[in-house]
């Protein structure tokens, strides 16, 4: 089916979860809806007081631009607006941009009669974002833990935090995300590798089939997850990657608060070592 014509096919009234009929309109080729307005409104109302934020610090390069959280001594509560307070409502507006796009990713799913995944795997990022400037600030007291807005700022924050618990790379949370991101890497790469290679053969081929890609995997590691096994693969470590660095940080600082390294001494005390227990 033509792609035009395929959108004409759905391009029609129903799925959406508020507003009902008042917004369920495109714009060109995006569907707007109720929550297509929430992301516009939060997603310009943050920008306008990211570059508010700027014009008070005197800057508009942004590299410097820095929108820091309220100092500790505010806690949980309100900060005045240039004192952290700029900061807690630009938040507001990201984490309603975030999840009014998430929920418009539902709408079209609705419309489509397609599953959930999309949205749910948005979720995940979602639910990492919050873990930094929400949960984990609530778990420890203030908001001022969590990180600034700012591309040198943030950069510096993560470098601290770091730091803080003498090498973060040990945190074995951390350790599981950096090992999902870089699986992540690999097996859509090999994927990607794969299905280029297949759709585009040598000149006065033909077209190579799944049966091909499958054979070739086959060939090279033994076993074959199929075509529609591979992005279930990709989707589980995906996600895996932004569940994981969300735990690794959130544990750092609410549940661990020593330096990591200190951490493992639980593997070096463990029976198995020869003069186990002798000083």
């Amino acid at each position: 089916m033509a792609l035009l014509s395929f959108e004409r096919k759905y391009r029609v009234k129903g799925g959406t979860l508020i507003g009902g009929d008042l917004f369920d309109f495109w714009v060109g080729p995006f569907f707007v809806g109720f929550f297509g307005v929430a992301t516009l409104f939060f997603a310009a109302l943050g920008t306008v007081l990211i570059f508010y934020g700027a014009a008070i610090q005197g800057t508009f390069n942004p590299w410097l631009i820095n929108i820091q959280p309220p100092d500790l001594s505010y806690g949980l509560g309100m900060a005045p607006l240039k004192e952290g307070g700029l900061w807690q409502i630009i938040t507001i507006c990201a984490i309603g941009a975030f999840v009014s796009w998430a929920l418009r990713e539902v709408e079209i799913c609705r419309k489509l009669g397609m599953g959930y995944h999309v949205p749910f795997a948005f979720s995940v990022a979602i639910f990492a974002y919050v873990t930094l400037v929400v949960i984990r600030p609530v778990l420890m007291g203030a908001w001022g833990h969590g990180f600034p807005y700012g591309i040198f700022s943030h950069l510096d924050w993560v470098s601290n935090v770091g730091y803080s618990y003498l090498h973060f790379h040990y945190n074995p949370a951390h350790m599981l995300a950096v090992t999902f991101f870089f699986t992540t890497t690999l097996a859509l790469a090999l994927h990607g590798g794969l299905i280029l290679s297949a759709a585009n053969p040598e000149k006065g081929q033909e077209v190579k089939t799944p049966d091909h890609e499958d054979t070739f995997f086959r060939d090279f590691i033994g076993y074959s997850v199929g075509t529609l096994g591979i992005h279930r693969v990709g989707l589980l470590l995906a996600l895996n990657a932004g569940f994981w660095s969300a735990i690794c940080i959130v544990i750092s600082g609410p549940v661990w608060t020593k330096g990591w390294p200190e951490w493992w001494n639980w593997w070096l005390e463990l029976p198995i070592w020869p003069n186990a227990g002798v000083m």
